[in-house]
């Protein structure tokens, strides 16, 4: 078994990324029922959360069926990150993780997200006065570097494990590369094989299907895959993952029926959540990648992102039934 802190995880695991607007409740627990192993909030700012924004206090909401789960912070400021600390302590998350990895130029101009790759005293130094102001093991998600020229993912790697931190996922990408080109994971494997390290590396960029989950394990033998833009509207990707990962074979894509029924549960849990309105503005963005692939589906979808009335919601549901099956 792998260990972050206590807390026990498969020997090779996968995770959910943390994602703005995506990695919410609803999403969460379709992903916990799917097999995920290990998920991370939305991530937070520790400014907002210090400053009692309700956006930021919202994305702190974590319920007992999603555990273990890790709330994930951004901060450039160690006095923020500290308070921000002590507030997520208070729900109670069974990980801290700290991101150092988004790309994102609002974050990275504060010095924050991948912005600290350019300062790696700084970032160990905060990593630490975290590490030594929590009880909770505290984790980081960070990339290879700013760009080409400034790899920097090894001596990374080395001071946030001399700073404490328990578990580390990594981007194969650069900042400067955001979310373009190809993730590279043999970069990534460098740090698995540096015999320094002996805290969980997970990989994250590019595992889509269940075959690169198979080789991110077999071929270069990190501790699991952190599954991100991949797991939108396909909840569905962990159950199918851990199944070749186990038999070697291909469970089938869901069909329009099971897409529906699942679908439907996330506005219900969204709903629930939010209250009606704010649960069917907040479930519109994931119609699109729920029904993926399906041949002249756009005015449906142009129907379902633009209506309001919840029963009529439902009954486009029940005419794409009756269309595609």
């Amino acid at each position: 078994m792998l260990k972050i802190g206590n807390i026990q995880l498969p020997d090779f695991s996968l995770l959910l990324a943390p994602m703005e607007d995506i990695s919410d409740p609803p999403f969460r627990t379709l992903c916990k029922e799917f097999g995920v192993d290990l998920m991370f909030t939305e991530f937070v700012s520790s400014e907002g959360l210090i400053r009692d924004a309700a956006k930021s206090a919202m994305k702190l909401d974590i319920f007992e069926t999603e555990r273990p789960i890790g709330v994930q912070v951004f901060g450039h400021d160690v006095y923020s990150m500290l308070k921000a600390v002590e507030k997520i302590e208070e729900v109670q998350p069974d990980i801290i993780d700290i991101n150092y990895g988004c790309p994102v130029k609002k974050v990275v101009t504060k010095g924050a997200g991948a912005g600290i790759l350019k300062d790696i005293d700084k970032m160990q130094k905060m990593t630490a006065e975290i590490v030594k102001h929590t009880d909770l093991p505290v984790t980081v998600k960070t990339r290879l570097g700013w760009d080409d020229n400034s790899i920097v993912i090894n001596e990374v790697a080395e001071r946030l494990q001399d700073a404490g931190i328990k578990a580390l996922s990594i981007h194969g990408r650069t900042r400067k590369q955001m979310y373009t080109g190809t993730a590279d994971w043999y970069k990534i494997a460098t740090v698995k094989n540096n015999p320094r390290i002996h805290i969980p590396i997970f990989a994250n960029g590019d595992i889509k299907t269940p075959e690169d989950a198979k080789r991110i394990r077999d071929e270069f033998g990190f501790d699991g895959a952190m599954i991100g833009r991949a797991a939108i509207g396909n909840p569905w990707i962990f159950a199918q993952m851990k199944h070749f990962l186990t038999t070697g074979k291909i469970i089938e894509k869901p069909d329009i029926a099971e897409r529906v029924k699942v679908v439907k549960k996330h506005l219900e849990l969204a709903i629930k959540w939010k209250g009606e309105r704010l649960g069917i503005l907040e479930t519109r963005p994931h119609y699109s990648n729920y029904f993926k692939g399906i041949p002249n589906f756009k005015p449906f979808r142009v129907r379902l992102v633009t209506e309001d009335n919840l029963e009529n919601i439902f009954s486009i549901f029940d005419e794409i039934m009756m269309k595609f099956t």
